[in-house]
C-alpha cells in the first residue's frame, strides 16, 4: 500500500482528489486559524515546516506505517512536476524505492549553508545555516565538509528503511525540530542521513555542485517570480 502524507499551509489540495485508487491519504493541518481546515485533516502545531510534520507522522504511525510513504508539500509540484506520475508507478509498483528524493533540483552546501541557503531568497539578512551543530546535536559528530540534497524536502520512504531507525530516533529528532534554529532547512539536507540511505552521488553533479532535471523555460517580459 502506498500512503501520501501531506503537510498543509493553507494550500488547495485539490490536486489529491487525482491519486490512483487505494493511496491512502493523510494531510497534517498547519493552516493559520482563519483558514478552513482540509475535510479530514490532522490539526498539528506550526513548529518549524514540513521537518516536523513528517517527524510526527513517523513517531505516530510508526507501527502502522505504509509499505511506502510519500511526503509531499501542500504545493508540491514546485518541486516535484512529475508527482503525479511518480505515485502511479509507485502504485503500480514499477518503482519500489527504498528512499527516494523527489525533486528536479539538486544542490550542494557546506557546512555552513553555503551557497543555496546563504542566497536563498528568503534569507534577505544572509544568516548561515549551523549544519556542524546541527550533526552534534542529532549524532554527536562533525558535519561532512559537503552535503548534496534535493531541494523541497519532499520524497519517498519505504516502511522498511523508516525502521531502521527507532521511534525514540525520530521523537528526538521532531524535538530537535521544535527548538534548532533554521532546524527544517538542515533536516531538507539530511534526509537520506536521517534514513541511513546511500548519499547521493557527487559524479552527477555539475561543477557547481547543482543539477538541474528539468528545463528552465524563460520567462515572458513583464513577468515577475514567485518566492518559495
Amino acid at each position: 500500500m502506498v500512503e501520501v502524507a501531506v503537510c498543509r499551509f493553507g494550500e488547495d489540495l485539490a490536486w489529491t482528489r487525482n491519486l490512483p485508487r487505494g493511496v491512502r491519504l493523510t494531510v497534517y493541518e498547519k493552516s493559520p486559524p482563519d483558514q478552513t481546515p482540509w475535510p479530514g485533516s490532522i490539526p498539528l502545531e506550526n513548529h518549524s515546516r514540513d521537518d516536523f510534520a513528517w517527524l510526527h507522522h513517523l513517531v505516530e504511525r510508526y507501527d502502522d506505517l505504509a509499505e511506502l510513504t510519500v511526503f509531499a508539500q501542500g504545493r508540491p509540484f514546485d518541486h516535484a512536476p512529475d508527482l503525479h506520475r511518480v505515485i502511479r508507478s509507485y502504485v503500480k509498483e514499477e518503482i519500489q524505492p527504498d528512499f527516494a528524493w523527489l525533486g528536479f533540483l539538486w544542490e550542494t552546501d557546506d557546512a555552513r549553508g553555503r551557497p543555496s541557503f546563504v542566497t536563498w531568497s528568503k534569507n534577505p539578512e544572509r544568516r548561515e545555516l549551523n549544519l556542524e551543530g546541527f550533526f552534534q546535536a542529532m549524532w554527536g559528530e562533525n558535519a561532512p565538509e559537503k552535503v548534496r540534497y534535493v531541494g523541497g524536502s519532499q520524497f519517498a520512504l519505504s516502511r522498511t528503511a523508516a525502521h531502521r531507525r527507532s521511534r525514540d530516533f525520530y521523537r528526538r529528532a521532531r524535538d530537535l525540530s521544535q527548538t534548532f534554529p533554521d532546524a527544517a532547512h538542515a533536516f531538507e539536507r539530511t534526509w537520506d542521513r536521517i534514513f541511513l540511505a546511500p548519499p547521493l552521488d557527487p559524479t552527477l553533479f555539475g561543477p557547481t555542485g547543482m543539477r538541474l532535471l528539468k528545463p528552465v523555460r524563460p520567462k515572458p517580459a513583464g513577468a515577475t517570480s514567485r518566492q518559495g
